[in-house]
């Protein structure tokens, strides 16, 4: 099957099933109880707030403003975790001191055995995450906006970016992105594409056509970080670095 086979196949599957109101999993909203239990818990550094749906669901955000903020960064974890675990954690307040206010935000969670195609229904619901950060973010007076997302948090950003008409920021950085990059020519900001030399398979597969697609926008770039595996264990200031210098440029 061709890669554009495979997007059609996908997409009408998640059409199909969202249509018929079916999932294989339910979107558990226990899970994501208890993660912002434990978050809450051990909370040391920045400010919880929540978001209401419109199906009036609240999800968490942590937000840590910068101090002279140069912009602000909504950041979006992998499948089934949380704002501030491990590497989310590191980004919310590494880049925090780098200049950048962050609001990192709990995406939709499955059960733990759901597998990242489970996850296809689930993207309108991302999508209206991300939307309600953003405008969010706006209130508090940041005139620039960054998405920071990572893994299956950025084949969802990828999807908020696609699908939604006024997606109202000004950069997005994708981290190991997961199922491969889609419909780059709807995206019109500059973009940053993040892996390891020892990331997943899934996401070094591509890489090269993914370069070829985003160097079409201004100010885009690739970066590989060697000897970086999935979730940037010891790597992690680095990536930082990497994300905030890209910032710099970009957000003028």
């Amino acid at each position: 099957m061709t890669r554009a086979l495979h997007r059609l196949a996908r997409a009408l599957l998640a059409a199909a099933l969202v249509l018929a109101g079916v999932a294989a999993f339910a979107q558990d909203y226990e899970r994501e109880a208890r993660w912002a239990n434990e978050t809450l818990a051990t909370l040391m550094v920045g400010n919880a707030v929540q978001l209401e749906q419109k199906n009036g669901h609240r999800f968490l955000g942590l937000y840590t403003r910068s101090q002279n903020s140069r912009g602000a960064v909504v950041i979006a974890h992998g499948r089934g975790w949380a704002p501030d675990f491990e590497l989310y954690g590191a980004l919310r307040t590494q880049l925090a001191e780098a200049g950048y206010s962050t609001l990192s935000i709990q995406m939709p969670v499955l059960p733990g055995t759901a597998k990242i195609g489970d996850y296809l229904p689930l993207f309108p619901d991302s999508s209206e995450r991300f939307a309600l950060a953003i405008a969010w973010l706006r209130a508090q007076g940041h005139g620039r906006v960054v998405i920071v997302s990572h893994s299956l948090g950025a084949t969802m950003a990828n999807q908020y970016l696609i699908t939604v008409p006024d997606p109202d920021v000004d950069a997005w950085v994708f981290i190991s992105i997961v199922n491969g990059l889609e419909d780059m020519f709807r995206i019109k900001v500059p973009v940053l594409d993040v892996f390891g030399t020892l990331d997943w398979q899934v996401t070094r597969y591509g890489a090269e056509e993914r370069r070829a697609q985003i160097l079409k926008i201004a100010g885009s770039e690739q970066v590989i970080v060697q000897g970086a595996e999935h979730f940037f264990d010891r790597k992690q200031e680095e990536l930082t670095g990497i994300i905030a210098a890209f910032l710099g440029r970009v957000l003028k």
